[in-house]
């Protein structure tokens, strides 16, 4: 405004016209800061959040139609492919598959599910199709929960910001009632409109509190937006102001002290069998399988697998392979006790996969997660700054106790 009164409304007399051109340019700096700031946060919440699902497939008289989760009822059928989210809570109702669940849970190990069993929404299908009758509408699920959650989470400010923002509220127009005073008293009575009006822009300038009021609000958001870019969601600036008091830290293992992914972590053959021996009748039965076990498998192997199998999924227990000459059998404990095949136990922490060729064992493969190579500098870190760590996961102990050890 003020740059605009000198610039029009007195041209002869161009004296601080710069200095507020200065000034909004100064506003318009700060303004995109704090949006660049803002964006960069509300991006990475928004992908460390990816578990609302896009759609739901709901079957109604024989046919399956897209609709969205919030329009689905309780007792609505719906059908979840593989790959796709669970849009919502339910039961089972048709089909057997393994369920990833450690966005939800932490649990690194996918959870099989069968006919009965309730299957909560944000976990995701993994290898077969499912049908499930819905028990909860989209507003009291538990994804739509956890989104909840961490909306209202954000939008808690600091004691800082709180003043700051009650600050202005009073203190903005009181100082512009001021500047109409000063602009308008002396202005009647002197007649000199033009010198009274640019007194009060300039009051107006040097009154403005921008240092305190754009320093404060950005500082918070480029401190939880660079905490973002390293993969830690701080829900609100007030919880970033207490951090400096923090000795006790909690740490999920999945995803976050742990890579989240599997790799083969130990290859144990039969006497006198190679351990490439083994890896390849497994990748020959996991071939078709979208599970994070068969893909490790394949990853460790390296190469193209053998065709010209049939392969038959036996739910809960593994894979069955034949070419009409030799059976290949790769699953759990149960799936080599169901067939007499005589094993040693797999005393190592993770999962384990049995591998039998025409009723003799091959050998087994012990698959863990992988712990990320930061996990033990940042724990060790901690610890040599007299802070408390713990590990807190939905895994089975066994294996929280091995990372936990090793970390």
């Amino acid at each position: 405004a003020l740059a605009i009164y000198r610039g029009v409304v007195m041209p002869d007399n161009i004296e601080g016209f710069d200095e507020a051109w200065a000034v909004l340019l100064f506003y318009q700096v700060g303004e995109f800061f704090q949006e660049y700031a803002t964006g960069k946060s509300r991006r990475s919440i928004s992908a460390l959040m990816d578990i609302r699902p896009d759609y739901a497939n709901l079957k109604r008289a024989g046919k399956i139609e897209r609709a969205e989760p919030e329009s689905v009822r309780t007792g609505d059928i719906i059908v979840v492919n593989p790959g796709e989210k669970v849009p919502l809570d339910g039961v089972i109702v048709r089909g057997a598959s393994a369920l990833d669940t450690k966005a939800l849970t932490g649990e690194s190990l996918p959870r099989d599910a069968g006919c009965g069993d309730e299957i909560v929404s944000g976990s995701v299908n993994l290898t077969s199709q499912l049908e499930v009758q819905v028990t909860k509408e989209f507003y009291d699920s538990t994804v739509s929960k956890i989104l909840e959650l961490v909306e209202n989470a954000s939008e808690r400010k600091s004691k800082a910001e709180n003043f700051i923002t009650k600050f202005a509220k009073y203190y903005t127009p009181i100082v512009v009632g001021a500047a109409v005073l000063l602009a308008g008293i002396p202005g009647l009575i002197t007649a000199d409109w033009s010198t009274w009006i640019y007194r009060a822009l300039s009051f107006l300038v040097v009154s403005c509190p921008c240092a305190l009021v754009i320093s404060i609000p950005l500082s918070f958001f480029a401190g939880i937006g660079a905490a973002s870019r390293c993969g830690i969601l701080v829900k609100g600036s007030n919880y970033l102001e207490k951090f400096n008091k923090a000795d006790f830290f909690v740490f999920d293992k999945t995803g976050t002290l742990t890579r989240g992914n599997f790799a083969v972590a130990k290859i144990s053959p039969a006497d006198g069998i190679a351990e490439q021996e083994v890896l390849r009748l497994a990748a020959i039965a996991e071939q078709n399988s979208s599970h994070p076990i068969a893909k490790s498998v394949a990853a460790r192997h390296g190469k193209a697998a053998e065709s010209g199998y049939t392969l038959t999924n036996i739910a809960g227990k593994g894979v069955s392979a034949s070419d009409g000459r030799d059976i290949i059998l790769c699953g759990n404990a149960k799936l080599m006790e169901e067939n007499g095949i005589l094993y040693p136990e797999e005393s190592g922490t993770g999962t384990v996969v049995y591998v039998a060729k025409n009723g003799k064992f091959i050998g087994s493969i012990l698959i863990a997660d992988e712990i990320k190579p930061e996990s033990k500098e940042v724990i060790g870190a901690l610890n040599g700054m007299g802070c408390r760590t713990v590990m807190l996961t939905g895994d089975n102990e066994a294996i929280a106790e091995k990372v936990a050890n090793e970390i």
